[in-house]
């Protein structure tokens, strides 16, 4: 997969790209990230790339004709149109289905705007999609397209050791994940749950997705009404609310 990162501050971006996970996939080749100085591709001889808005107000507007230069030179270099996503307040919030479903394109063009915004002509020429990571607004869409960049790459082949890395986390089957414990067996006076050392796998199985569904109870009970639930699933539920009466 390659994402590419339209920004005006790319060393921003490579220094979070460029450690951990997924500045190891990187360099192990598992995922092409490349980072674009929007500044490039203005023909200022400043480099400026914004401009005061028309009909007045505060702040200023980064100009279609830049970002429109970095998109073209994109596709130009991978041989089609990539999937543009705009960072923005206004997008569509994102998901981990979302994630799940961009980690099996084959390239995404993700643009940050900064300032104001953008110029509205270049998001109708270009844009897929807006998308947002909460109802919030930031300085510029720098942060939320790391965090976009890094909740996608995670799940690209070979960036993990293995599928279940993130397929038993929070969110992706629905539900969030159950507790986690190491060494030692007992810290501070609190032990370790016994089935956790016993070594019977269908009995830790059970216990973790019970946990996974009480977890899930307490904390975002909305997501219960859409997670995918077995029949055992139901009947936990059921007995916990039962619980809970009594």
């Amino acid at each position: 997969m390659r994402i590419d990162i339209a920004t005006l501050f790319v060393e921003m971006c490579e220094t979070v790209l460029s450690e951990s996970i997924i500045g190891r996939a990187r360099g192990a080749g598992h995922i092409e990230i490349y980072c674009h100085n929007i500044r490039d591709y203005s023909d200022d001889k400043h480099r400026r790339v914004d401009d005061a808005p028309f009909g007045g107000g505060m702040g200023m507007v980064m100009q279609a004709d830049p970002i429109y230069r970095c998109y073209c030179d994109v596709a130009e270099s991978i041989g089609k149109k990539p999937h543009v996503i705009y960072m923005s307040p206004q997008g569509k919030k994102f998901t981990q289905q979302m994630a799940v479903e961009y980690s099996k394109m084959d390239n995404l063009f993700i643009l940050c705007g900064h300032y104001e915004g953008v110029d509205e002509r270049v998001i109708e020429e270009i844009v897929d999609e807006e998308l947002s990571i909460g109802d919030y607004v930031l300085t510029g869409g720098e942060l939320p397209a790391l965090v976009v960049t890094d909740t996608i790459a995670r799940m690209c082949d070979g960036v993990l050791s293995s599928d279940e890395c993130f397929t038993d986390e929070s969110h992706f089957n629905g539900l969030l994940e159950h507790p986690q414990y190491t060494r030692p067996a007992n810290w501070n006076g609190r032990q370790v749950p016994e089935v956790l050392l016993g070594g019977h796998h269908a009995n830790i199985q059970k216990w973790r997705r019970e946990q996974s569904l009480e977890r899930t109870l307490r904390k975002r009970p909305d997501m219960l009404k859409t997670a995918p639930l077995n029949n055992q699933d139901l009947e936990y539920l059921a007995k916990r609310k039962e619980t809970v009466k009594d």
